[in-house]
């Protein structure tokens, strides 16, 4: 095969289950240990793995009496990371609601700069309304998270722009560190932001980190559609996943872009056995350390439905999708509740394994039937994956499941190159200076 698969490892404490701190096979204590975080990144470069991945968000998600929460900061700790490896993509969210653009466009650059050329940004635009206090203010509304969110990544791409890639000279005996007629002061005036600069850091080695993007709303998609170069989505069937892939493909002509310039990296969170048994065993292991009331208070905060342990064995009450919060995730769930008619308690089974990402127990060639059944039909670039508890899921990943995709032809034995762009297949964007240049010379 020439179309390649593309894996992304997201990383999340100890795993994504929600019970994962306390099976016996994870150190809950190692949260905020950064060579815990080291050794995922190198377990999963090892795979050959094309990214490792750190969501985050600016307020305390969940009961911390319930779940190990309180993780480190990620575009510090990929800094960690990349000391300790050469190849693997290192991609952190970032809010595009509670930051400015020009500390955004220069932590990134910087990052870029320290793993040369293996940095990605994964934008989000804070849903939350406990971020929202955080800062002292009302949670936007949807549309206007995502107004300013265009807005704010346009200023930083002018920022990462402001250096042309042939700015310095290093010319010692002349006296001459850099060309100033190729620093450019952007003078960006818009509806959110007054930025003059230019940045105070060179253009990043990949021109632009790679931009990454999760929300599936309608708003999302278009945002996706316009800027994202990759997009971790969630969903629960082959069909919805057909269904997103192609209507996200097709947005793409409108911005002038090619079906290639976006891959699509559902989430998947493989539990893997070396038998069927004990892939289910695991999975039983972990549902009966689920703590009820933790996933109630998620559920509830998650579909806006105030629910106590009295409705556990009730089906879900019907309440609208629309949302000023994290819509795509409100109404998957909800979905998922009434397609397969779940109670409240198979609800919170179903979402502690992955939050509404699919969860799939097997050994590892189910578990590669099931990642090679999506990518060849339509409705996947590739995965990100999300092991249930770390460090052995993902260990497991990628001493059993990764061989055998690669015994299928479907995954890499070695890295294509050195950076993000380069595992992704994805092009080096051109400054815009060089633009305007090559436009003043054709004309």
């Amino acid at each position: 095969m020439t179309r390649k698969l593309h894996l992304n490892a997201f990383l999340m404490g100890v795993g994504h289950h929600e019970a994962a701190w306390r099976h016996p096979r994870t150190e809950p204590a190692r949260l905020t240990d950064a060579r815990h975080y080291q050794d995922l990144a190198r377990i999963a470069e090892r795979g050959k793995l094309d990214s490792v991945f750190l969501a985050d968000g600016v307020a305390l998600q969940g009961n911390a009496a319930h779940n190990a929460l309180g993780g480190l900061e990620p575009l510090t700790l990929l800094s960690a990371l990349a000391a300790v490896t050469d190849h693997i993509g290192l991609i952190a969210t970032v809010s595009t609601t509670y930051n400015e653009p020009f500390h955004v466009a220069r932590k990134f650059a910087s990052l870029d700069h320290i793993s040369g050329g293996r940095a990605g940004w994964n934008i989000v635009t804070s849903a939350g309304e406990a971020e929202a206090r955080n800062f002292g203010v009302e949670r936007p509304a949807h549309a206007a998270r995502y107004a300013r969110a265009s807005e704010f990544l346009e200023v930083v791409r002018k920022l990462w722009d402001s250096w042309e890639d042939d700015a310095i000279l290093g010319d010692r005996v002349g006296g001459h560190y850099a060309d100033t007629a190729k620093i450019h002061a952007i003078e960006h005036v818009g509806e959110h932001f007054a930025v003059r600069g230019p940045l105070n850091t060179s253009r990043p080695p990949q021109g632009h980190p790679l931009l990454v993007q999760a929300g599936s709303s309608e708003d999302g998609k278009e945002f996706a559609a316009r800027y994202a170069e990759a997009v971790f989505t969630a969903q629960q069937t082959l069909a919805e996943g057909q269904e997103f892939y192609a209507d996200l493909k097709r947005r793409l002509a409108a911005y002038g872009r090619r079906h290639d310039e976006l891959l699509v990296l559902p989430g998947i969170s493989p539990i893997i056995g070396s038998t069927e048994r004990e892939a289910l065993r695991l999975e039983k292991e972990l549902e009966e350390l689920i703590i009820p009331a933790y996933g109630l208070a998620q559920l509830s905060h998650m579909t806006g439905i105030d629910l106590t342990e009295d409705a556990l064995d009730q089906p879900l009450p019907d309440v609208p999708v629309e949302t000023e919060g994290a819509q795509s995730r409100r109404k998957l769930v909800l979905d998922l509740a009434r397609r397969e008619r779940l109670t409240v308690r198979q609800l919170l089974g179903r979402l502690a394994g992955g939050r509404g990402h699919r969860v799939v127990a097997g050994t590892p060639e189910q578990i590669a039937d099931q990642i090679q059944e999506w990518f060849l039909n339509g409705a996947a670039d590739g995965f990100n994956i999300m092991p249930p508890i770390l460090p052995g899921g993902l260990s497991d990943f990628v001493d059993q499941v990764v061989p055998e995709l690669q015994a299928r032809g479907l995954f890499r034995h070695e890295y294509e190159g050195r950076t993000l762009r380069d595992n992704y297949g994805l092009d080096r964007p051109a400054s815009q200076y060089a633009a305007r240049q090559e436009l003043a010379v054709a004309g």
